[in-house]
Formats: structure tokens, C-alpha cells, sequence
């Protein structure tokens, strides 16, 4: 088949998809994303969320490991029922934890071979971004940490889905160049539809959509979508090992919104290595 005629029928797809709003995702993932909305019912029992939470055996299991965690769990009495793991954790732990687990459902479903590899490599990188957001959020701001995790967890979502929809066009990306570059071109529109599907809040919203955005106006006062920002562009250059070498003179406005320089940085960066690898232990 002619790779050209194939990557056109593929875009046809993934815009036929855009236009219907009929996007497609694994049923566990549905089945999760329909309990994340239902936990944002004002006045909902933890009776209710625990037999919400029931009907998705993978949530079900996450939620009581991390209630029976060190970092929940401070006693020797082991958690055996949903209801007091979603006291134990609070509702905003449990809506984190079911967007992340649908997110690793996304992940894992169909993928294989290279997929898998490229599939694993976004997902690290966005618990790292997500973890990050939470710290940032809970040390410098007044926002919700909860919130900023989510938008983190969620920044690259569109580029997910992409993936996930190319794994049923194995032989039709000739390099990885030719498909990131379509993951490029594709992933914000498809990002903004799943988003309006899930029904998150705005400012999550706007988050995620505009975390790259150029022109952010320098007030002192840092939104959500600086704190996504943020971290995003502090994770590239940590793993890179490339903080040294940052201009703090010139350094990008959700930065300087955060008040953040060289020196608070590394400061926030030691006193958090712990807050980190607990965000990450929810994540995984």
C-alpha cells in the first residue's frame, strides 16, 4: 500500500473521529472515565463511590493498595473494604487515582513492539510532569495540588491517543520521525476533544491545552496552566541534567510567575525528593 494514500486515510480517521465526537476507547477506559464524573456528584456518600468504584476491578485494586500504603496507612490494620479506602484516602486521591488508571488503560490497549516502548516513554514522562505540577501547586501557590496533578497527568493526552489509534497501522509509518510528526501536528485537537468528553473542569482544561503556549503574561500570580508549564519545562531540562545551565535572566514567563529562580529551585527540588517518589508510588 502506498504509505502517502495510507497516512491520508489515517488523518481521514482520526478527523472523522474529531468531527462525530465519537472518539475510541478501550471499554475499561469508558467505564472509568464514567466514575471519575460520577465522583464529582455534589453530596455523593463514601457508601456510593465505594460501590462505584466496585464496577472497575483494576480501580477497585489500585484504590486499596494505596489504602493499605505506608504513605496512607499509618497503622498495622489492614484495609479490606472500598468504603474505608475511599475515607482513608478522600475523594480527591480516589478521582486522581481513576484518571490515572484510565490513562494506563489507554496506554496498554493494543499496544505492542514499538508502540509499547513509545507508549511507556510518554507515560513515565507525564507521571513525572504530574508529579511535579502537584509539588509546585502545594509548595508555591494556593491552588489545588489535586487539580495541578491531573492537568500534569493529562498534558500529553491527545499524543496518547494517537499512539493508541496507530497501533492498527503497524506498516504504515516508514520512521518514527514520520509519526511523531503526525503526533505533532494532530495531538492538541485531539487533546481538546477528549477533554470536552471527560468533561473536566475549565481550568484544567485550559491547562492542558495552552501548558506550551507563548504568549503568557508575566502578573507575579501563577494560574494552573503556569504550574503545568512549569513543569514541563523543568522536567525536560532535569532529565537532560541541563538546570546549570538555565539562563534565569531569560527564563519563561510560568517561571517567573511562580517566583521561581536558580536557587529556589534547587532548594524546592531537595526539600520535595520525598513528596515526589510518593506522587509518583499514586501514579504507578
Amino acid at each position: 500500500m502506498n504509505t502517502k494514500i495510507s497516512e491520508f486515510e489515517f488523518i481521514k480517521g482520526l478527523t472523522a473521529e474529531l468531527s462525530s465526537k465519537n472518539l475510541v476507547f478501550p471499554t475499561s477506559l469508558k467505564t472509568t472515565m464514567k466514575i471519575r464524573r460520577a465522583l464529582d456528584t455534589p453530596d455523593i456518600s463514601n457508601d456510593q463511590v465505594a460501590r462505584i468504584i466496585s464496577a472497575e476491578p483494576v480501580l477497585s485494586a489500585q484504590v486499596l493498595k494505596l489504602a493499605n500504603s505506608v504513605m496512607f496507612n499509618r497503622t498495622d490494620r489492614k484495609v479490606e473494604e472500598l468504603r474505608a479506602a475511599t475515607v482513608l484516602l478522600g475523594f480527591g486521591v480516589v478521582r486522581n487515582v481513576a484518571i490515572s488508571v484510565g490513562m494506563k488503560q489507554l496506554k496498554d490497549h493494543q499496544a505492542s513492539g514499538q508502540t509499547s516502548e513509545r507508549m511507556e516513554g510518554l507515560w513515565t514522562r507525564s507521571m513525572r510532569v504530574a508529579a511535579l505540577a502537584f509539588v509546585l501547586a502545594r509548595n508555591l501557590t494556593r491552588l489545588s495540588p489535586d487539580k495541578a496533578m491531573i492537568a500534569g497527568l493529562l498534558h500529553d493526552v491527545g499524543k496518547f491517543y494517537i499512539l493508541n489509534r496507530a497501533c492498527l497501522y503497524q506498516d504504515l509509518f516508514v520512521s518514527d520521525e514520520a509519526l511523531w510528526d503526525l503526533v505533532d501536528q494532530w495531538h492538541a485537537d485531539i487533546g481538546a476533544a477528549i477533554l470536552d468528553s471527560w468533561e473536566l473542569p475549565e481550568d484544567v482544561r485550559a491547562a492542558v491545552m495552552d501548558h506550551k503556549s507563548l504568549d503568557m503574561a508575566v502578573t507575579g500570580k501563577a494560574t494552573l496552566t503556569d504550574i503545568v508549564a512549569a513543569a514541563n519545562f523543568l522536567d525536560a531540562h532535569f532529565v537532560a541534567q541541563s538546570i546549570a545551565s538555565l539562563d534565569w535572566n531569560n527564563i519563561p514567563v510560568p517561571l517567573q510567575n511562580l517566583q521561581l529562580d536558580a536557587e529556589r529551585t534547587e532548594k524546592l527540588m531537595k526539600e520535595t525528593t520525598q513528596e515526589l517518589a510518593s506522587i509518583l508510588h499514586i501514579l504507578v
